[in-house]
């Protein structure tokens, strides 16, 4: 990140003028939060298939839907006295949709640390078995197979050009 960007103050978001546009921003947080959903869900059930690179697609609209979802969470919270007293029931039906919402982004946080665990395990197998045969097959003296010693560990390298 550029340290100039990230000393910058960040602008309070804009006050919420009326009852019809506190009751358009809290329509609209629901708005972005299924959408943010659906691609939440699909992504995850791309991972536990194994199809990495279509989840890998998924990036870029979830970037811009989290940076409209974060705005709307500033300006909601920001305004939160005043949503309770004009939209009470608006404002418990988007607190039930954030927990609900919650519990999707744990499930998800879990599916990709699982397939990340995956992965590296493979991984490092892949460069154990490399140094393995790399490493000539001979006896010690106890009359045992050596193990490769930590110098013929060499540095797997991947390409993430296909």
């Amino acid at each position: 990140m550029n340290p100039a960007l990230a000393n910058t103050p960040v602008p309070p978001p804009p006050p919420i003028a009326s009852a019809a546009e506190g009751e358009h921003l809290i329509g609209h947080m629901m708005d972005v939060m299924d959408a943010l959903v659906a691609a939440v869900e699909e992504e995850t059930e791309l991972v536990r298939a194994g199809k990495l690179a279509e989840a890998a697609q998924i990036e870029p609209s979830k970037v811009e839907l989290s940076r409209m979802y974060i705005e709307n969470t500033a300006r909601i919270r920001a305004a939160q006295i005043y949503l309770v007293q004009i939209a009470p029931k608006l404002v418990t039906e988007l607190r039930q949709r954030h927990d609900l919402f919650r519990a999707l982004l744990q499930i998800n946080l879990t599916v990709l640390a699982t397939a990340h665990a995956v992965s590296e395990g493979i991984m490092r197998g892949v460069s154990a078995e490399l140094a393995r045969k790399a490493t000539p097959q001979a006896y010690g003296a106890s009359g045992r197979a050596t193990v490769p010693s930590a110098a013929a560990l060499q540095p797997l390298t991947v390409s993430r050009v296909l």
